[in-house]
């Protein structure tokens, strides 16, 4: 007997213990939700941080015009309006009358408002008043030949004025949230249909009331709407650009800003992937010329006289990445393009989500590139598709080159090359009209002063002199210094002009073959910081920040013996000189002399000690620096310090101290500017360098992910001054970069850790818990190299049969491996959490439990027993007698009718509540008999004495006896740990589907419609899954073809869909692990279905298991 009662007391602890161990997690565990934890506050911090985008203000006197719409089930949820710019009060019938401009259609994005348009309408409002933007002579885009480029950019000539007003109408959507929801996107795209139709209704309605007032009309009715898209409402000026009720010819250009294109960025419910999916498809049909299926002709391309830009806000965007927007496998090359707002024309900057609705640098800029559209003969848009194209690329591009490799600059189209050999024996033709100053602008020898002969490799430039440098290009060129770098703040043309000259001379007094060739109008546009103070009159100011870079390979000075720097002469001011605010400096440099490359180890112990570089005097004045991880990233936090300017020996420096000698450089050496480049995101510029996180919003290491991954940032120093600089990786942006661009990646990869762990469940015996499911696959090297690298295989060997490059392996392995770690630390935390919740709450549910079996005979305890009684009477009821026998009649239909007729999560949220019923009734079955089990112990051992406890817990008919309650205890715990796996992936599914229920909500009284029937049946096929889940289908042969011998069971399924989850998180498209939940889910309802047909409970060889 004893030895009995010593096997049931090690029985009973080792269920306790058993229960721990599901309830403990290792220390592994603990460091990935340490890691997560960590990852996500600094994350947020770098998110919260405040920001300078540098924006500045736009102002205007709003009214907004509302147009009568007809009466429809759309027309009447939403408006129209027309805005007019202007602070006194109008007729708006006499004004809707007047009606005669360029007709715009402002598409508001998520939860935005049709308000939103007043900054683009009041400065295009201006713009049309004030006339175009002061002409430079800069180098200036063109396109390129895989854009189209047969446009001679020579024709596309700007005009003095601007031929004909534009007129902002705008869409009302309520501010409905369409980001979240697929069905409010086509709801959106069908009113935008309308809206277009209504507005050039509206301009007949107008042309014809001015006719019958006998009013003079001039100029024809449009016959298209331009469409400018913010956020989602770029997608559905798309989206209704291609919507079968839409009028030929109605929409022929579309300008978006900060609009996703490739995908949303929430990517979490099917239908709203689904319907991105089938629009991006019907556009790149659009392009392609229709056939019949034998390859008959029927028409060109659909979309074929269409033009798309996209404009990004840079990385400063945290809602939308530039990856996004991008415009790749969508338009063609020669009908659109993406450009990055901080490598915009006049704009330089990167703003966030909502900013690039009314930073005004952007705004003026898109205000006359919307101006210059119009031909001035017709007064509407050009029709012709490529001459819009040249418009908006001349507009908007700048001519900095998208990269530094100095040996292989591309060759301009417009510039004309000599060989030395054959300069006296060949004719040059005069210089083409594009790199020639105009007219106005000509300077002859007698307006400069006395020329200056340059023996050094650098050339300073202090003041406008009225003095001609000379450089012997083959002198100073010499010992590989063979290319030439110039910056300046002078404007080319009427501040300075650059000369390559075959000898020395005057240019008239050269013969006809020996041609002077100026370059000034390859000088490249950059942006200027701000301009220094001066804090006296006549004093000296600091050294002004250049605007301006040019670069000659040693090709284009083949040829020419000297070049020549001319700077105007300036007049003086009241009898005194100005202060000296200009600058210049140029330099015959080695470009292998500057290159500083950073490897990826040197980058990242900068996160630890920083990496300090210093320069001396008479360095390169450009650096290339080449870090092998994009900044975007690690993004990097660089940092520049003056260390001396040339004053030596004078004891000024030394009197001065540190910040006396930054003072005195800075009149001496002008502010640093680093420019850098990223293939998907294009050029960012940071002025102004001395403290800066340098950053680019570019989209490394995924799968879609091809080319080069490196960034490279050209540094233009004074090379008159020595610099110390300071990089280290900044850790906050590099964990909010990380989460901004993994985070859809991480979510596909939540769902495959969860689904490897129910496989683990459903192979093991006893099952495990979830966390001891989870943690067994993180050992390593099996099985977690085989969950990590096997889809890496697959998605290599489907970029391989689609004919796509393949991702840079390096990158894209560890990227997803730590994607991978993440994810299961986030699992871990969400199984942490809602396991402590069920053992708090079982706990009090039994404590509760016991005290009322204490004081159940108390007389204040009377009226609840007669409650109880009212209660059996009431569950003796047939009808509940009927429910009762089928307890799962109820939430299934319940959770089946809320998926179909109202909104899909709140069926999925039946399903957690059944799940979390059924897991604390498991917990408290279990740990109720472990405390009987161990209040029969305790009488046994002190059966003299009157324990209360035992009384407690006194055995009750149908409670488990004595000899099998340790087998009682095991079948609740598989019970809990089966649901508690399942209610962790249902979890994740409601998750997904919380935003559109977000979107839901805030419709609530408006027009509704039923769910998509993708969202409902996805919902359906999950409900089935966790209802009709048991122990009993773990073991359950599925009726499919074996596989290498093996059976195919429930944890094989399980393996495959978290394969599944795994590409779908590559791919960024999460939501389509929801596809693999429903597949698992009508697995598993058809099991039950064939075993209750079959009437057996198991259809291959149950594993019988003993616990010893």
């Amino acid at each position: 007997m004893l030895n009995n009662m010593e096997t049931e007391r090690r029985n009973n602890n080792k269920n306790d213990d058993s229960r721990m161990r599901g309830f403990r997690p290792s220390l592994r565990a603990m460091i990935f939700v340490v890691a997560v934890i960590w990852i996500s506050v600094a994350a947020l911090y770098g998110l919260l941080k405040p920001i300078s985008n540098g924006c500045i203000m736009t102002y205007m006197y709003p009214t907004y015009i509302p147009i009568s719409t007809t009466e429809d089930v759309s027309s009447a949820k939403y408006g129209l309006y027309l805005y007019h710019e202007g602070w006194k009060k109008i007729d708006f019938k006499e004004h809707l009358k007047k009606l005669n401009g360029i007709p715009l259609l402002f598409i508001p994005g998520n939860g935005g408002s049709y308000k939103q348009v007043r900054s683009l309408a009041a400065e295009s409002d201006r713009a049309y008043q004030g006339g175009p933007l002061e002409r430079t002579f800069y180098r200036e885009a063109h396109l390129a030949s895989e854009e189209g480029g047969i446009v001679d950019m020579a024709d596309i000539q700007l005009p003095n004025q601007y031929a004909n007003r534009l007129d902002w109408f705008a869409v009302d959507l309520e501010g409905e949230h369409s980001a979240m929801d697929g069905r409010i996107l086509e709801e959106h795209t069908e009113y935008v249909v309308y809206a277009i139709h209504r507005i050039l209704d509206q301009y007949k309605e107008s042309h014809d009331a001015r006719e019958s007032d006998g009013t003079a009309t001039t100029g024809s009715l449009p016959k298209s709407v331009i469409l400018i898209g913010h956020s989602m409402g770029g997608f559905v000026a798309r989206a209704a650009t291609i919507h079968p009720r839409l009028r030929k010819s109605a929409v022929e250009t579309i300008l978006t800003l900060s609009s996703p294109h490739q995908a949303p960025p929430l990517a979490l419910q099917p239908s709203l992937g689904d319907y991105y999916n089938s629009i991006n498809q019907e556009w790149q049909k659009g392009y392609e010329v229709q056939t019949t299926r034998t390859g008959r002709y029927v028409s060109g391309p659909k979309l074929s006289n269409v033009v798309v830009v996209s404009i990004s806000g840079g990385y400063n965007d945290y809602q939308v990445r530039s990856k996004l927007e991008s415009l790749d496998g969508i338009v063609p090359p020669t009908h659109g393009f993406v450009i990055s707002s901080t490598s915009m024309k006049n704009v330089w900057l990167s703003m966030e989500h909502q900013t690039i609705l009314w930073c005004n640098q952007l705004v003026v800029q898109v205000s006359h590139t919307l101006l210059s559209l119009v031909d001035s003969r017709t007064g509407q848009p050009f029709p012709e598709t490529q001459k819009r194209l040249a418009i908006f690329t001349k507009m908007l591009h700048s001519e900095i080159p998208q990269s530094f490799n100095w040996k292989r600059q591309p060759q301009s189209s417009w510039s004309t090359h000599v060989p030395a050999k054959d300069v006296k024996d060949t004719a040059v033709p005069e210089v083409h009209t594009l790199s020639d100053c105009p007219s106005s602008f000509h300077w002859n020898d007698d307006i400069l002063e006395r020329d200056l002969y340059i023996q050094t490799t650098t050339v300073t430039i202090l003041a406008m002199d009225g003095r001609r440098r000379w450089l012997d290009i083959k002198n100073l060129g010499a010992n590989g210094k063979s290319h030439f770098i110039f910056v300046t703040n002078l404007a080319p043309c009427s501040g300075v002009r650059v000369h390559l000259w075959p000898q020395k001379g005057k240019s008239s007094d050269l013969p006809a073959g020996r041609r002077v060739l100026e370059v000034t109008s390859k000088m490249v546009q950059i942006p200027a910081g701000p301009a220094p103070r001066q804090v006296e009159p006549g004093s000296q100011t600091e050294q002004a920040p250049p605007s301006a870079v040019l670069h000659l390979a040693p090709e284009e000075m083949n040829g020419f013996r000297f070049l020549t720097i001319s700077v105007a002469p300036r007049p003086t001011i009241s009898g005194r000189p100005p202060p000296a605010t200009s600058m210049a400096v140029g330099q015959f440099f080695n470009p292998d002399e500057g290159k500083i490359e950073f490897s990826p180890v040197s980058m990242l112990l900068s996160i630890h000690s920083h990496k300090d570089i210093f320069l001396k005097e008479d360095h390169p004045l450009a650096f290339n620096l080449s870090f092998a991880v994009s900044l975007g990233l690690l993004p990097v936090s660089f940092s520049l310090k003056t260390a001396g300017c040339g004053i030596k020996d004078s004891g000024i420096l030394d009197e001065a101290g540190d910040t006396g000698n930054a003072k005195l450089c800075k009149l001496r050496c002008f502010p640093p500017v680093a420019l850098a480049w990223d293939p998907t995101s294009g050029l960012h510029v940071f002025p102004n360098l001395y403290s800066e996180t340098l950053l680019v919003d570019s989209s490394p290491a995924l799968w879609t992910s091809t080319g080069t991954e490196k960034t490279t940032v050209i540094l233009l120093l004074d090379p008159h001054c020595a610099y110390k600089a300071s990089i280290a990786v900044s850790i906050t942006t590099a964990a909010s970069r990380f989460c901004l661009l993994y985070f859809s990646q991480i979510i596909g990869f939540c769902v495959a850790v969860i689904f490897f762990a129910l496989m683990r469940q459903a192979h093991a015996r006893p099952i495990p818990s979830i966390l001891k499911a989870v943690e067994s696959n993180l050992r390593i090297p099996f099985p977690f190299l085989p969950f990590v690298l096997v889809p890496i295989m697959f998605s290599m060997f489907f970029s391989f049969l689609s004919s796509q490059p393949f991702p840079p392996f390096s990158s894209f392995t560890i990227v997803s491996i730590i994607c991978y770690l993440l994810a299961n630390g986030i699992v871990i935390l969400l199984i942490l959490v809602s396991h402590l919740g069920f053992y708090v709450a079982a706990y009090l549910h039994v404590f509760i439990k016991t005290r009322w079996q204490l004081w159940e005979g108390n007389f204040g305890f009377l009226f609840l027993q007669w409650f109880m009684n009212l209660s059996s009477r009431f569950l003796s009821l047939k009808v509940v007698r009927v429910l009762r026998a089928n307890p799962l009649f109820v939430p299934v239909s319940v959770a089946i009718i809320l998926s179909t007729f109202v909104h899909p999560a709140l069926g999925l949220f039946i399903l957690l509540l059944s799940h979390a019923l059924c897991c604390h009734s498991s917990l408290c079955n279990s740990l109720t008999a472990s405390f009987r089990s161990n209040a029969r112990k305790k009488e046994s051992d002190y059966r003299t004495e009157g324990n209360s406890l035992s009384q407690q817990f006194k055995p009750k008919p149908g409670s488990p006896s004595k000899e099998n309650s340790s087998s009682y205890i095991q079948t609740q715990e598989d019970t809990f740990h089966l649901r508690h796996g399942l209610l962790v992936l249902h979890l994740l599914a409601t998750l997904m589907f919380v935003p559109s229920l977000v979107s839901w909500l805030q419709r609530i009284g408006m027009h509704q419609s039923f769910p998509r029937f993708l969202d409902s049946f996805l919902c359906i096929c999950l409900i089935l899954h966790g209802i009709y889940s048991s122990e009993s289908l773990l073991n359950s042969e599925l009726p499919f073809p074996r596989i290498m011998g093996k059976e195919v069971r429930l944890n094989s399924i399980y393996l495959f869909a978290g394969f599944y989850s795994y590409l779908s998180g590559m791919a960024l498209a999460p939501y389509k692990a929801l596809y693999a939940m429903g597949a698992v889910g009508i697995i598993s309802f058809a099991l039950n279905i064939a075993q209750a047909w079959t009437g057996t409970t198991r259809f291959g060889r149950r594993r019988h298991w003993h616990k010893h």
